[in-house]
């Protein structure tokens, strides 16, 4: 376990003389239990912490992934009144058009970005996340396929697979003016998206879910799967966790991580 703090200004903000620290917390590892295939990046929801997925990522039948769950800084958030609690990165009301808060945004999949930095050359590499963590996994793959982090530096990961569970993209309505390049269009049709959502969800409401799936299919996105669930809100239940581990089987070839 370990902690990482992080500075806007290391990935070269600028002319912006107002820089904010972001003092991520804990890192919660699970080791894969067989021939290491596959890592992936699991990230919390709004108030969560690395641990509590960590233990559910644990007894999944994917001996082949390792997961890594860190834990978000802890900031004021805008939809809590200024709440302080974990936060990837500051949100008001829920919008397509956002996101408002870039640099958060940014900080969170810079650092995240750098977990995944030193895995082994032959291993493949995805993000996935539940709500807020979704929101980042999301908006991870469309700063892969641009090739950039929303202040425009350069996006370093190669990624293999996203998930993102009762979640949403922000920014998603200006995705597609965003994918003018040819290596962003091939980037995007290389990169298998999962997005799962209840149709019950009273905190992201299912039609976020919805819309960033079309938004992210119609920018370029050839494999997107959107998956509901009829009568589930705002959390997980064991089928979808079933169907995340089958896709993640298919995607993460080779050997489908088996043992």
């Amino acid at each position: 376990m370990s902690k990482m703090s992080y500075s806007s200004a290391s990935m070269g903000s600028g002319s912006r003389t107002a820089r904010r620290t972001f003092e991520f917390g804990r890192t919660y590892v699970v080791r894969p239990k067989a021939k290491h295939q596959a890592t992936i990046v699991w990230l919390h929801g709004l108030g969560d912490n690395g641990s509590s997925w960590s233990q559910l990522l644990d007894n999944l039948p994917l001996p082949n992934i390792k997961w890594i769950c860190p834990t978000a800084p802890t900031r004021p958030v805008t939809t809590l009144g200024g709440f302080p609690c974990t936060a990837w990165f500051d949100e008001g009301e829920l919008s397509e058009d956002g996101p408002n808060d870039v640099e958060g945004l940014d900080a969170s999949i810079a650092h995240i970005a750098n977990l995944l930095s030193t895995e082994p050359s032959d291993v493949k590499l995805g993000i996935g996340g539940f709500s807020m963590g979704a929101a980042c996994a999301l908006y991870s793959a469309a700063c892969f396929a641009q090739g950039k982090y929303g202040n425009g530096s350069p996006y370093p990961i190669n990624l293999k697979a996203v998930v993102g569970l009762s979640g949403w993209l922000p920014g998603a309505r200006n995705l597609r003016n965003k994918m003018g390049s040819n290596d962003a269009a091939r980037r995007a049709a290389s990169l298998p998206v999962l997005l799962c959502h209840g149709q019950c969800d009273e905190v992201v409401p299912y039609k976020y879910g919805e819309r960033s799936s079309q938004m992210m299919s119609s920018a370029g996105f050839r494999y997107v799967t959107f998956k509901c669930y009829e009568g589930l809100g705002h959390y997980t239940v064991p089928k979808e966790m079933e169907e995340v581990c089958q896709w993640l089987q298919t995607r993460l070839e080779p050997e489908r991580l088996m043992t």
